[in-house]
C-alpha cells in the first residue's frame, strides 16, 4: 500500500470511500451517510487541504485505489495551536489487515510531528471497538476519558472513548 496526502484530483475518490465508510462503520462516526453525501464537493475538496492550512488529508492506496484514510484538524487559535484532532480513520474492509491503518497512522503522526509547535494529537473512538482502540494503543495513544452516550445510534447510545499523543517529552512535563 502507498500512502500519500490526499490532492484535490482525489476529492471524488475520497468522497465515494468516506460515504462507503459511513454507512458500513456508522458507529465509528458522528455523521451519517445522509449528511456527508449532501456535502457538495468542495466540502470534500476543503477537507483534504484547508485553504487555510488547518486541515489535512492522507490516503492509502491499493492499486492506484483510494482503499483508507485518515485526516488532521489543526487548532488557529493561540491558545490551543499546539493541539490537532485526529478524524476520519477508515480502511476499506477488504484491504484490512494489511498494514494500510497503521501505515496511515504512521504517516498522519509523521505530518504532526513536521507541523511547528504542534505537541498533541487527540481522537475520539467509539467504545468497543477493540481493533481501532488496540491500533491507536500501538501507535502511543493512550486514554484519557470516555465521553458517555457520545452518538445515538439505531441500537441505542454509544459511548467515545477520548485518546491522546504527546508528540514530544518536554510538552508532557
Amino acid at each position: 500500500m502507498h500512502i500519500r496526502p490526499l490532492t484535490d484530483a482525489d476529492a471524488t475518490d475520497y468522497r465515494a470511500l468516506m460515504l462507503r465508510a459511513y454507512t458500513t462503520a456508522a458507529d465509528a462516526f458522528t455523521s451519517t451517510a445522509d449528511e456527508r453525501a449532501a456535502e457538495p464537493l468542495s466540502y470534500w475538496v476543503r477537507r483534504i487541504a484547508d485553504p487555510q492550512g488547518l486541515g489535512v488529508a492522507l490516503g492509502a492506496f491499493d492499486r492506484g485505489a483510494l482503499v483508507g484514510t485518515v485526516a488532521l484538524e489543526f487548532n488557529a487559535k493561540p491558545k490551543t495551536r499546539h493541539k490537532a484532532l485526529l478524524i476520519g480513520m477508515f480502511v476499506d474492509d477488504a484491504c484490512r489487515g494489511r498494514g494500510g491503518g497503521r501505515a496511515l497512522m504512521d504517516a498522519a503522526l509523521a505530518c504532526a510531528r513536521a507541523r511547528d509547535g504542534l505537541t498533541l494529537v487527540t481522537l475520539t473512538v467509539t467504545q468497543g471497538n477493540g481493533a481501532a482502540i488496540g491500533l491507536y494503543q500501538r501507535c502511543g495513544f493512550q486514554p484519557f476519558g470516555v465521553e458517555p452516550m457520545a452518538i445515538l445510534t439505531p441500537e441505542g447510545y454509544r459511548s467515545k472513548v477520548h485518546m491522546a499523543l504527546v508528540l514530544s517529552a518536554s510538552a508532557a512535563a
